[in-house]
């Protein structure tokens, strides 16, 4: 981040998805429906994590809290009207309740060089947090139900998880403090640039996994069994998916829109090899595209409309 750049960007993304799990069984049975080890999560801590289905696709992308009394799950815009029904056809005797509070809590999105060092000012410790790792309750000053780190971009991410009536206030001591608030044009060059997908955009129920580019981070290959590990283990085993998701930096300064295709080759000699899920322009012409894995390679060039494109 240059020296004029902002200390830090403040996004509002209230539209975001919460859901709070509770009961007794809420780990183990979400631990039996997602990719990542949930069983394991003590109170402060968290994970990302695909929910699939049986054939190994993905039915949501989300982000698992835990906290000492309930586990939240965080996920895009729209998204508790699949999830919830998906995982409640699967309560029998579990006691595992679902609830959407999406309507009763606000989120900020809070991204720079330093947005932690700005939020300590309230929130002692918070610089000692891993990713997915959280602080709950703010103070008086910063009235916040709970600060998770995410680091969805090149540089320390946080979601401030706040109280509906308090979301203005959260927002003016922010901006006072020297945060700037960013449109949605700035959040999403900041997300392509760090290769970051949204389900909805870059991610469909059509897609495996292992293509979307996050299996180090969303996919536990020593938790056991839940439903649509068997595909995830196998793909595991050869090797590779048949596509990936690949962040392309272009050679020109009009970005492409979604479903452009990608070619080995200028066309007609060149053969589809791809397309264009998400893009953006400005200092650089920048998009996410599911490419052949073949191609997929850092440094290849690979060809959009008639412009070059290196795989970054």
């Amino acid at each position: 981040m240059s020296a004029s750049s902002p200390p830090a960007w403040l996004f509002d993304v209230s539209d975001r998805v919460q859901i709070e799990l509770t009961g007794a069984d809420r780990a183990k049975f979400l631990h039996n429906f997602c990719s990542n080890d949930i069983k394991k999560l003590q109170p402060g801590q968290g994970c990302e994590a695909f929910v699939t289905n049986i054939k190994g696709k993905i039915v949501g992308h989300i982000f698992v809290f835990s906290e000492a009394e309930s586990l939240w799950l965080e996920s895009v815009p729209g998204s508790a009207a699949t999830l919830i029904p998906h995982l409640d056809r699967f309560i029998i005797r579990e006691d595992v309740q679902l609830h959407d509070r999406s309507a009763e809590f606000a989120e900020l999105l809070l991204v720079g060089e330093r947005s932690t060092e700005l939020l300590e000012k309230w929130l002692p410790g918070l610089a000692e947090l891993p990713t997915c790792g959280h602080l709950a309750n703010g103070s008086n000053a910063l009235p916040i139900r709970s600060a998770r780190r995410v680091d969805w971009f090149e540089s320390p991410t946080w979601l401030l998880l706040i109280p509906v009536a308090d979301r203005d206030r959260v927002e003016q001591t922010l901006t006072q403090a020297g945060c700037t608030i960013g449109d949605s044009n700035r959040f999403h060059a900041l997300r392509i640039a760090a290769g970051f997908p949204l389900f909805g955009i870059d991610i469909t129920e059509d897609n495996l996994a292992q293509e979307v580019s996050r299996t180090e981070l969303a996919i536990s290959f020593t938790k056991g069994c839940y439903l649509g590990q068997e595909p995830i283990a196998r793909i595991d085993a050869m090797g590779h998916v048949n596509r990936i998701l690949c962040r392309l930096k272009l050679a020109t300064d009009l970005a492409p829109p979604p479903g452009t295709e990608v070619f080995d080759k200028v066309p007609p000699d060149g053969k589809s090899i791809g397309s264009i899920t998400s893009s953006v322009s400005g200092a650089e012409t920048l998009c996410l595209a599911y490419l052949r894995s073949a191609f997929a390679k850092p440094g290849s060039s690979v060809i959009i409309g008639s412009t070059d494109a290196a795989v970054l």
